[in-house]
């Protein structure tokens, strides 16, 4: 979807999905948004496309593993505007607020919130009606 020119006279393009909560919901989620950023002029091959292709499943798979509520999906939201691309994913769990967990030695799981830390410009978390929304900046 593109939107139409900013005051600045930039052209936005915005891509909004919701997906069920569910590991197969969190791995259509990053092939779809990295379909878009292919179509928005960002090939796979680049490093913002990867770096974006990262966040988005450590972003999906948290909102499935930690913010589910049965019934309900999660939305995958990204804005290309000069050059950032911001990613959102929005899951119905206000209660489960992301932290990045410290190094465990040998850990198994635990480092997605320290890798989206690694790769973004800027992240944080924002409060919904329903929910939370985590999003991530990646210039």
């Amino acid at each position: 979807m593109t939107a139409p020119l900013t005051p600045a006279g930039t052209l936005a393009r915005t891509f909004t999905q919701r997906f069920s909560s569910t590991r197969r919901g969190a791995r259509l989620a990053r092939q779809l948004a990295l379909v878009e950023l292919h179509a928005w002029g960002i090939p796979e091959s680049t490093g913002l496309s990867a770096d974006a292709g990262l966040v988005v499943a450590e972003l999906a798979a948290n909102a499935v593993t930690h913010g589910r509520v049965p019934g309900r999906d999660f939305e995958l939201r990204m804005v290309l505007l000069e050059g950032v691309v911001r990613i959102e994913v929005s899951d119905p769990r206000r209660d489960r607020r992301p932290v990045p967990l410290p190094h465990a030695y040998q850990a198994e799981s635990g480092y997605g919130l320290r890798i989206v830390d690694a790769v973004a410009a800027h992240w944080g978390v924002t409060d919904r009606l329903v929910g939370k929304t985590v999003w991530a900046e990646l210039g």
